[in-house]
């Protein structure tokens, strides 16, 4: 494998994702809403996209090996819902249509459980993010019915924020369904091991047609 797609390459996590896999000798597709944010080098080529229009964006994913989506559609986005579900829906449709098999998708630890509810269902769960994750459930739900691609649904863990970023630990624990706690109690994750799960699941394929999630 040698040539990666990654949607929503300016985002939190595709950023860093871009980044792990140039470091790691990929060649790296670059799929954006504006281009200009991305610096292009020999290990990272750009594309503009709308993650809707599937025919356009089933062309450039064609080229690649597999699909990494970091897909947001803007955690201040009045209409997240529905934006998330939709986009995400017609980016796993665009994989499909490009021949691709190897698909990874990045959604939010609110699917997990806890004692048997999910978080997002939780009184305590941040109202501001309720939207993004029940989008974000709504849509493991729908991928797990696909039989044709050989897909990834990754939840971070519950702390994966801007206050976790700045430390690449290259170590983590994982688990299907179950938030990973630390002796702490808490279940974080630095942005850039994010990106390190995600790489070390493509090059693995420990996780084919499952979600699962990690941290320290």
């Amino acid at each position: 494998m040698k040539k990666v797609a990654v949607i929503g390459a300016t985002g939190f996590v595709g950023a860093q994702v871009v980044k792990e896999l140039a470091n790691r000798g990929y060649e790296v597709e670059a799929i954006v809403r504006d281009a200009s944010k991305v610096h292009e080098n020999e290990k990272v080529k750009v594309k503009s996209v709308d993650v809707n229009n599937v025919d356009e964006l089933a062309n450039v994913l064609k080229e690649s090996d597999a699909v990494i989506s970091a897909f947001n559609a803007g955690w201040t986005n009045p209409n997240l819902y529905d934006d998330f579900l939709k986009g995400s829906e017609n980016i796993e449709k665009a994989v499909e249509k490009s021949g691709v098999k190897r698909f990874i998708t990045v959604g939010g630890a609110g699917s997990l459980y806890i004692d048997g509810n999910q978080l997002v269902d939780s009184p305590e769960f941040p109202a501001e993010y309720k939207a993004g994750a029940t989008a974000a459930r709504d849509y493991l739900n729908k991928i797990k019915e696909n039989k044709t691609l050989d897909w990834t649904f990754f939840s971070p863990a519950i702390e994966m924020h801007q206050g976790t970023a700045g430390v690449r630990v290259g170590k983590y624990r994982t688990a299907l369904d179950n938030p990973v706690f630390d002796e702490n109690g808490r279940s974080i994750l630095s942005v850039e091991d994010v990106a390190v799960v995600l790489v070390d699941e493509l090059e693995q394929n420990n996780h084919i047609r499952e979600r699962f999630t990690a941290a320290y």
